[in-house]
């Protein structure tokens, strides 16, 4: 079982901080450490969220996120080229395989460069096809999330990814941040096994509140990869905090997936009973939450491209493979 250690922006720009992740997601029995290559200057100008809308009877139409807001928030959270190799080379002293998100088409080729076997792409690029062809191209395995993303996008990912002969996996995942159990829908699972046999969870639930039952309940259901958001820190330390395990999470998912099926199914009768909640449906429609968050975080960044914003679904998209020198330079 892959167990993937999200580190998003837990460190808070800090490498020291993100170094001691390293080692105790390792400590944890994590395989997989995960950044996420993202720079300020890569967020996308769109005027519809600078304001949002909200309609008369209060219910939310368009997220407000204003623009500049957003850039000086990530600013300080970058980390640099330089800070990619250290966490590789720092990953691999602690055992476990360095893993980045690629949220833009232009930084795939300073990523192959770094030499990492895997890949990630977040649920809303799940349908940027040429994001796809991309990183289909350039790295051995690719793991893609689906959440809030509809059915035809996930099967026209496959398709690419089949096509290529590419070893990958596809990880169910509901896009409302924290996710409530009864909202999981498990069986999600079991119709993206008709893509390829290696499924999971990218679970986004509330630790305060729900542990890792989401995660234990995947597994038991027949998960191969599990991805938990994972700090070192108090929950209030960080924006995804409170969505974020902590090593002894991580030793609870290991120790659970070393049970028999027989055994893990009467610990969740035991200690889980949220659990037949959590199975929901394999075909459901995408909650207004999840169409909020789409509509938000798919084109959060673009490609900057002779002064144009170039969204990795975009036709023209390859125009953002830039050479690796131009993004090497610090």
């Amino acid at each position: 079982m892959l167990l993937i250690a999200e580190f998003c922006q837990n460190h808070n720009g800090d490498f020291d901080t993100l170094r001691r992740m390293i080692d105790a997601a390792a400590e944890g029995g994590a395989t997989h450490g995960k950044i996420q290559t993202i720079f300020a200057d890569d967020v996308s100008f769109r005027p519809e969220f600078e304001t949002g809308e909200t309609a008369p009877d209060g219910r939310t139409l368009t997220i407000k996120r204003p623009f500049q807001a957003e850039v000086d928030r990530l600013r300080p959270l970058e980390i640099s080229y330089e800070q990619h190799r250290k966490f590789g080379d720092a990953c691999n002293s602690a055992g476990i395989a360095p893993l980045t998100t690629a949220f833009n088409l232009s930084t795939v080729p300073f990523i192959r460069e770094l030499g990492w076997k895997a890949i990630k792409i977040a649920s809303y690029d799940c349908g940027s096809l040429p994001l796809i062809q991309a990183v289909a191209d350039n790295f051995s395995e690719v793991i893609v999330s689906t959440g809030a993303t509809y059915d035809e996008e996930i099967a026209a990912a496959a398709a690419v990814l089949n096509e290529r002969k590419k070893s990958f996996s596809l990880l169910h995942c509901v896009t409302i941040y924290p996710t409530p159990l009864s909202e999981m829908n498990l069986a999600r699972m079991e119709y993206l096994r008709q893509f390829t046999p290696s499924v999971g969870l990218s679970d986004h639930s509330l630790v305060a509140r729900d542990g890792v039952k989401a995660a234990l309940a995947a597994i038991h259901l027949g998960a191969s990869v599990i991805e938990r958001h994972f700090t070192i820190l108090p929950p209030e330390a960080s924006r995804d905090g409170k969505v974020s395990v902590t090593k002894e999470h991580l030793r609870q998912i290991n120790d659970f997936a070393g049970l028999s099926k027989a055994d893990q199914a009467q610990y969740l009768k035991d200690n889980v009973p949220e659990f037949a909640s959590m199975i929901g449906a394999a075909q459901r429609e995408l909650s207004h939450d999840e169409l909020l968050n789409r509509a938000y975080y798919r084109g959060r960044f673009s490609n900057k491209v002779a002064g144009r914003q170039i969204f990795n679904w975009e036709r023209d998209a390859a125009l953002a493979l830039s050479p690796v020198t131009s993004l090497a330079g610090e």
